[in-house]
């Protein structure tokens, strides 16, 4: 999802159809019963209440943590983008989140509350990384709706997220970390966790564009960075050692 606005403007223009099938489920506290039956109605007020309630949920839960989130996101793309020119589809389905989700050709076995066959009838599927599900793998389709591709989710991190997302570390390790790899360079895999251009990274940094390519050359042939061309401009991720690098040592904002 795009970002939190959008994912509350889709809530509040949702079809009452779709409404009634993700509630029917849901277990609600007799209280909570009246709110749920207007909520499944598409009741206008329920619906801004509940907008309200993931704002705050948001603000709370997400937000602090979501720096670090995405660069965790970034880093599993770069990997899979990786094994798909390493091995294609074979090879990628066979990483993916082993061994709760197991590849026998041409089926993908996932955990599942019941025994269930979904056939993809050219839909595809989506992998989707996630952050702060409780579930290790989860598979998520809706039997009513044959034209989206059902989701895979599977966990993007390798450890949970502590702190506020920003780095924690005693200065000696901040210190030695940019005496590796010197303050600006360090500063600059920093930037890199949230995916830039050129010209971003000289903006964050403060140098001139040609300063800002020279750090990313020294980054992307130390295998610290990926880069590639997006039309015009030239985008620079942060790969898995990279990521690695940038949390054990927990390089400061810059």
């Amino acid at each position: 999802m795009p970002s939190l606005d959008h994912a509350v403007d889709n809530l509040l223009h949702a079809p009452v159809s779709q409404l009634r099938r993700e509630i029917e489920y849901l277990d609600f506290r007799p209280g909570q019963l009246p709110w749920a039956r207007r909520l499944a109605e598409g009741d206008r007020d329920a619906l801004r209440e509940l907008a309200k309630a993931l704002r705050a949920c948001h603000r709370l839960t997400v937000e602090p943590y979501w720096e670090r989130g995405r660069s965790e996101l970034v880093a599993l793309s770069t990997r899979s983008a990786s094994l798909m020119l390493e091995g294609g589809v074979d090879l990628l389905l066979r990483s993916v989140c082993a061994p709760q989700v197991r590849w026998r050709p041409p089926v993908l076995e996932a955990p599942y509350p019941r025994r269930v066959d979904v056939h993809l009838e050219g839909r595809g599927l989506i992998i989707t990384p996630t952050v702060f599900s409780k579930h290790p793998v989860s598979f998520l389709w809706d039997p009513l709706d044959t034209a989206q591709p059902p989701r895979l989710t599977v966990p993007a991190l390798r450890r949970p997220l502590t702190g506020t997302g920003a780095a924690e570390s005693d200065g000696a390790t901040v210190r030695n970390l940019e005496s590796l790899l010197g303050r600006t360079r360090a500063a600059a895999l920093r930037v890199t966790a949230e995916g830039c251009t050129t010209s971003e990274l000289a903006r964050r940094l403060n140098v001139t564009a040609a300063a800002a390519s020279q750090h990313a050359t020294v980054l992307r042939d130390t295998g610290l960075i990926t880069t590639s061309r997006r039309g015009g401009s030239v985008l620079h991720l942060i790969t898995p050692l990279g990521l690695a690098l940038l949390w054990t040592g927990a390089l400061t904002q810059p």
